[in-house]
C-alpha cells in the first residue's frame, strides 16, 4: 500500500521528527544511532522525502523517548482563543448555572477548567466527586456563595477560593451576571 493511499503524513511527520530532535537537544547522527538508521535515512524523513515504516517511526519514538503518536499526529497550537458565548456549555438541571469547558486535563496534566456562569435563584448544589478532587475558584464579576455545603464563603470579584471537591459543595450567585473561573485539579 503507498503512502498516498493510506494517507501518511508525511509533512507532520517530518516536522515532528525535527520537532522533538530538537526539544532533545540531539544530533541527526545520535538521533539515527539511538534507532539504528542511516543518518542519510533520517535526514530524508526529517525533510519530508523518506518512506518511513511503522517500525521506523517506532524505532525513532524510542530513540528521542515520545510516544508513537507525537510523530505522526500535527502539533497542537500552543494558542487557543475561545471567544466569550462560545465552547462547549452544559446546564445545571435546578439551578440557572452553566459551566463551559475552557481547557480539558491533558495526558500531561491533571486538571480541567470552566467558565462558570450563574443567576440568582436556586443555588447550584454538587455532590461530591471522585477522591482527591480540589476545585479552585476566581469570581470574576457579581457576587456568589461558594465552597463546601457546611461553610461556603461569599466571594466578590477578584476573590479566589479552593475548596474539596470530594465532598458536598455548592455555588450560589448572589448577583445577576455571575461568573468565575474554575479549575477542577484531580490529585
Amino acid at each position: 500500500m503507498s503512502q498516498e493511499a493510506t494517507g501518511a503524513p508525511l509533512e507532520i511527520i517530518a516536522a515532528s521528527l525535527r520537532r522533538e530532535r530538537t526539544r532533545a537537544g540531539l544530533s541527526l547522527t545520535e538521533v539515527a544511532r539511538r534507532a539504528g538508521l542511516a543518518k542519510s535515512t533520517l535526514s530524508q524523513l526529517e525533510s519530508g522525502t523518506g518512506n518511513p515504516s511503522v517500525e521506523t517511526l517506532w524505532a525513532l519514538g524510542v530513540a528521542l523517548d515520545v510516544p508513537f503518536s507525537r510523530l505522526v499526529e500535527p502539533e497542537r497550537p500552543k494558542v487557543r482563543v475561545i471567544r466569550a458565548g462560545k465552547g462547549p456549555t452544559v446546564f445545571a438541571e435546578h439551578a440557572d448555572y452553566a459551566c463551559t469547558l475552557l481547557s480539558a486535563c491533558p495526558p500531561s496534566a491533571r486538571r480541567d477548567m470552566y467558565l462558570i456562569r450563574a443567576e440568582p435563584g436556586t443555588p447550584r448544589r454538587s455532590d461530591p466527586h471522585m477522591t482527591g478532587v480540589m476545585e479552585h475558584i476566581v469570581l470574576c464579576a457579581g457576587r456568589a456563595r461558594v465552597g463546601v455545603l457546611e461553610a461556603p464563603e461569599e466571594l466578590n470579584p477578584g476573590d479566589y477560593i479552593s475548596y474539596p471537591g470530594d465532598v458536598p459543595h455548592i455555588f450560589e450567585a448572589l448577583e445577576p451576571g455571575t461568573y468565575g473561573v474554575e479549575i477542577s485539579e484531580y490529585v
